[in-house]
């Protein structure tokens, strides 16, 4: 199945399936969620708001979520945890869609260990090219994983041919300012092996091009700045105790870059936030 993902796709499977990576995100950035969270203070354990960020997320969508046998397809699911969450509290079914072998048998491992594999089905696959018939479910979601996309219209095109008619799309997705200069974000494209990131703008006009309905969108880029400093913060604290797991030179390339979002952040050429649109009925 690889070798028909794109390369930007590929290029992000490679580096998520590997141990430094896997390790990094599962011990550092919060292991259930590797996305970003939404904080009530700076010092907050990044677990703590990440969970947050799927709750707020998830009640935005209790609506259709609370229908008997809705269906979601979570992008870029991750570790899984939020399939875990919108399982549980709405026992709705969930694909759990996403790139990363070695992820997806982490989280497979964790909803068996939660009882919830009956509810989960766990695919390997890219969301450029979703391996389910159209209109199959009622929601799509994802969080903070459009951006490894160098197709993201394509993205965009595929939710739409596999949502329901009157099905919603909720996401995240870390994003250049719609003001953003030329060339100001270079060093983050060149640490995601990426030549753009989405914007509020560029989500906006796909939803108008396919015709979606804009229900809501939430500029949380605060968040985003805390969130990354938040990690290298908590990087450098269990350092010593990676060691074995994440070489010396991840740690160092991981700081380094988390410094150019915090940096990107703090100068106004990013941003993040909820996006809620919904597919004509």
């Amino acid at each position: 199945m690889s070798q028909q993902y794109s390369e930007a796709v590929e290029t992000a499977r490679g580096y998520y399936n590997s141990e430094d990576a896997d390790n990094f995100y599962f011990h550092v950035w919060g292991g259930e969620d590797i996305h970003i969270g939404l904080y009530e203070s700076a010092d907050e354990p990044i677990a703590t708001a990440s969970a947050r960020t799927v709750e707020r997320i998830a009640d935005r969508i209790a609506t259709p979520l609370s229908e008997p046998d809705a269906r979601v397809i979570d992008l870029g699911a991750g570790y899984g945890g939020a399939a875990r969450h919108l399982s549980k509290r709405f026992g709705c079914q969930v694909l759990a869609l996403n790139l990363s072998e070695a992820e997806n048998q982490r989280d497979r491992q964790m909803n068996q260990a939660a009882g919830l594999d009956h509810l989960i089905e766990v695919v390997d696959a890219s969301f450029e090219e979703i391996p389910a018939p159209d209109a199959s479910f009622d929601v799509a979601w994802s969080q903070d994983a459009i951006l490894h996309s160098g197709h993201r219209d394509k993205v965009m095109d595929e939710v739409d041919r596999v949502l329901k008619p009157g099905g919603e799309l909720i996401f995240t997705d870390p994003m250049q300012a719609d003001d953003c200069p030329e060339g100001v974000l270079q060093p983050i494209f060149d640490r995601i092996h990426l030549t753009s990131l989405g914007s509020f703008a560029f989500y906006r006009a796909q939803a108008k091009r396919l015709g979606w309905e804009e229900v809501e969108v939430v500029d949380l880029t605060e968040n985003l700045i805390t969130h990354y400093g938040r990690v290298a913060d908590t990087l450098r604290e269990q350092r010593d105790t990676l060691k074995g797991k994440v070489s010396d030179d991840y740690v160092e390339r991981m700081l380094t870059g988390l410094g150019h979002w915090v940096e990107g952040g703090r100068n106004g050429y990013l941003s993040w936030g909820i996006m809620h649109f919904r597919k004509p009925a």
